[in-house]
């Protein structure tokens, strides 16, 4: 015999209230119910499994033995789904000490530390995984449940939003940046039509800047002269220092290498931004990690501001 769709968990809950409590008054009163919903519930009950359950005495509700049977098997059926709900969260890292979260190599430097020191406050027994790539490998870890959160640039990305939310942090604009000693007068922004002839490094393809890069270079009108691709912003930035060549860079670098390179805003022509955002699967919103991530996320939003050239502001 198949069992009745209409037999589901909820009125097992339903009936197994009752049956603890003896009384309908009291079972509605214990899961916030109605007396009729309960009756209801316990009348469609008996119906879907086809046999008698209860009988009237008065204006009580008795118990037959067919019921009491019903019960132990549904005590039984309601625990193994508990269970097997609570693997099946544990299993996806839904509510575990443990959180995975992906970031740019450019966030490392200010965002995700302040991000995981509110964390640690709000929850200090989670255990924090820490992995950088760049945008199309973030989103391809997030998609395959290898990680449970992710910053990234949604500028350069194709975000999902039907599956997946997006919390915004901060815009941030790109800089050309030079070595120390290159001759580049007293001007106070960039056409990158005069550096035609300039070697150039960058970040390889998937990264955010990248799609940055070559779409500034196309609004110039040319090809850039890449000598060297890398696989993170640090090498590449390292590379400019030892003058191997120009880059571009997001803003929110200037504040370890403002000593080191020279970094100029590029002209309104080239001009363009990234929004950085923190993203998730929205079927996981409710997970007690990920809403310590967002509250952090949106303190840390309303704490930062717009600085010079649409990057953010040291917090004070």
């Amino acid at each position: 015999m198949k069992i009745d769709a209409d037999i589901s968990f909820r009125k097992l809950e339903i009936f197994i209230a009752f049956m603890a409590s003896g009384n309908i008054a009291r079972a509605a009163e214990q899961l916030n119910l109605s007396n009729v919903s309960v009756h209801r519930a316990l009348h469609t009950l008996e119906e879907n499994v086809r046999c008698p359950l209860f009988i009237h005495q008065g204006r009580s509700l008795k118990p037959l033995p067919a019921a009491r049977t019903l019960l132990e098997y549904a005590l039984d059926a309601v625990d193994v789904m508990v269970k097997g709900i609570d693997e099946a969260r544990n299993k996806a890292g839904l509510g575990q000490k443990h959180m995975r979260i992906g970031t740019l190599y450019s966030l490392t430097l200010e965002t995700v530390p302040r991000l995981i020191m509110g964390m640690k406050l709000r929850r200090p027994d989670l255990e924090l995984d820490l992995t950088m790539g760049s945008n199309q490998l973030l989103l391809e870890k997030l998609q395959q449940g290898e990680l449970d959160a992710i910053l990234l640039s949604i500028t350069d990305s194709q975000i999902d939003r039907r599956r997946h939310e997006v919390l915004p942090l901060f815009e941030d604009h790109i800089f050309l940046a030079a070595p120390a000693d290159a001759q580049l007068g007293t001007r106070t922004s960039v056409d990158l039509r005069d550096y035609r002839q300039q070697k150039f490094v960058s970040l390889a393809e998937g990264f955010a800047t990248f799609h940055g890069f070559q779409e500034a270079f196309s609004v110039a009108g040319f090809d850039a002269n890449i000598v060297m691709r890398v696989n993170d912003i640090f090498s590449m930035l390292s590379l400019v220092q030892a003058g191997v060549g120009f880059a571009l860079v997001p803003g929110r670098m200037r504040r370890i290498y403002e000593n080191s390179l020279q970094l100029l805003p590029l002209s309104e022509p080239y001009q363009m931004r990234q929004t950085i955002a923190i993203v998730f699967d929205r079927n996981r919103e409710h997970d007690p990690n990920l809403l310590a991530l967002v509250a952090e996320g949106r303190m840390y939003a309303r704490e930062i501001s717009p600085g010079v050239g649409g990057a953010p502001a040291e917090p004070a």
